[in-house]
């Protein structure tokens, strides 16, 4: 079965989740899941640290699609600036063996996984406990991961709900 790689990016804290995945039938596997922490206080240092990551996770799972998170606006415009920076360090370092990227709004995803596109963190969390079966409740940021992969392959198996919801 092909890897999927799905990347919550985040200049502090990044979120990957490794799913194996099939379409026909539909079957979803859990791999790995994880976050990145950078507690640098310099940026580039955290962006290296990103990118050096997440380059050695395609490396060992070789995944043949990435799903990541678009940015969204924020109030704050150097924090988006920030995670605009983290989102291409690691698009780079994800598509480096020529995996496809595909871009998916926070909305998107919450719809794909919990049925509501402004469904809270907690939701988010023990949604991906429960349709992964894992043993423990993920990370907000890991969980954001898993339901970002979640939402790719949903979104793969139904095309055309992806055009009447995005």
């Amino acid at each position: 079965m092909p890897i999927l790689l799905g990347i919550d990016p985040g200049s502090r804290i990044t979120g990957y989740a490794l799913l194996e995945y099939e379409l026909r039938p539909f079957r979803l596997r859990y791999v790995d899941s994880g976050c990145i922490r950078t507690a640098d206080p310099n940026l580039s240092k955290r962006l290296r640290m990103i990118f050096r990551e997440l380059c050695g996770l395609v490396d060992q799972y070789t995944p043949q699609q990435v799903a990541i998170e678009q940015v969204f606006m924020a109030n704050n415009a150097a924090a988006a600036l920030k995670l605009g920076q983290a989102r291409g360090a690691a698009m780079v370092a994800a598509s480096k063996n020529g995996a496809e990227v595909f871009e998916y709004t926070a909305r998107q995803v919450k719809l794909a996984v919990v049925g509501y596109g402004a469904a809270e963190k907690k939701q988010m969390q023990s949604m991906m406990q429960r349709l992964l079966q894992l043993p423990s409740l993920p990370t907000s940021d890991e969980a954001d991961a898993l339901g970002i992969a979640w939402c790719h392959a949903h979104y793969q198996r139904h095309p055309l709900k992806m055009i009447q919801q995005g």
